[in-house]
């Protein structure tokens, strides 16, 4: 990976969040001020950016990877686990980080595949749903490579004992000699732009709906707990960053479907979170 690619992508994001104030902002934002809940027939945000500074910009990028040792494609094709919210979760916290940070972001989104050459072009990757993840064995040692090379890698929406092992099983593949550890929410990802002081869990639209009258936020009964884990590279950089038993990629996708799950989910939790993780990645 060039080192000097994320030296000038940390400076610059650096320099932005100072003009945003990183004035610990507490959660509860309101985000509906620059665009009332869409509908589903409101089109999509679209925004551009000066082309001069293409290189300098946020790009959400989506890692395609195998499910269970399948490799699958396509929305109508039973396209795998990795697909879940694609592309309204990757657009709409793009969306929200260009509307409401100084950052400049990509309004297109990439989704790569791990021995895609292009992978290294990218500081930050996202990856969904691992609960099934299989690598492929060309694939450990080029991961390995990005994330000890100063890549980032978030990972999103997976519930369950069952589904934690199995990814726990799979990272160690590529990062064997790290451990995996939680987070107190005194780690600077919680507080770097939006201040979050609870372990908060984020469901998808329709357990969150119901929320408001069952008060369940978890999908089965051994996810109740929301984890939020990472692993730590020799010199204490943070790799991987953990979100289990929460979803935070609905509440980017399903942001517009519901007014509760909007203002309790989405806007509370999961963009402040997202934005933190990202500006996190970015400036660490």
């Amino acid at each position: 990976m060039s080192r000097s690619r994320f030296a000038l992508a940390a400076g610059l994001v650096t320099m932005l969040a100072v003009a945003y104030g990183v004035a610990q902002r507490r959660s509860g934002l309101d985000i509906r001020t620059a665009r009332d809940i869409p509908t589903e027939a409101e089109a999509p945000p679209v925004w551009t950016n000066n082309p001069a500074f293409k290189k300098d910009t946020f790009t959400f990028a989506r890692i395609r990877y195998s499910d269970n040792g399948r490799r699958r494609w396509g929305r109508n094709s039973g396209a795998g686990a990795w697909f879940i919210d694609f592309p309204d979760a990757d657009l709409n916290l793009s969306w929200r980080l260009s509307q409401m940070t100084s950052l400049k972001v990509d309004p297109n989104g990439v989704v790569l595949d791990i021995t895609d050459p292009k992978l290294f072009d990218y500081p930050w990757v996202y990856m969904v749903e691992p609960g099934g993840l299989g690598l492929l064995d060309e694939e450990v040692p080029i991961l390995r490579r990005y994330l000890l090379n100063g890549g980032f890698l978030m990972v999103d929406d997976f519930w369950g004992e069952r589904e934690w092992e199995n990814f726990a099983s799979e990272i160690k593949r590529a990062l064997p000699e790290f451990e995996i550890v939680d987070l107190s929410l005194d780690h600077p990802i919680f507080h770097i732009v939006f201040d979050i002081n609870e372990t908060l869990q984020i469901p998808n639209v329709d357990t969150g709906t119901r929320s408001q009258w069952s008060g369940i936020t978890w999908e089965r009964e051994d996810a109740r707990d929301v984890h939020y884990r990472a692993i730590f590279d020799s010199k204490g950089r943070m790799m991987v960053m953990i979100c289990h038993n929460t979803d935070l990629g609905d509440g980017w996708e399903r942001e517009g479907e519901n007014e509760y799950y909007f203002r309790e989910f989405s806007e509370k939790r999961a963009y402040p979170l997202g934005i933190n993780i990202v500006f996190y990645a970015m400036t660490h």
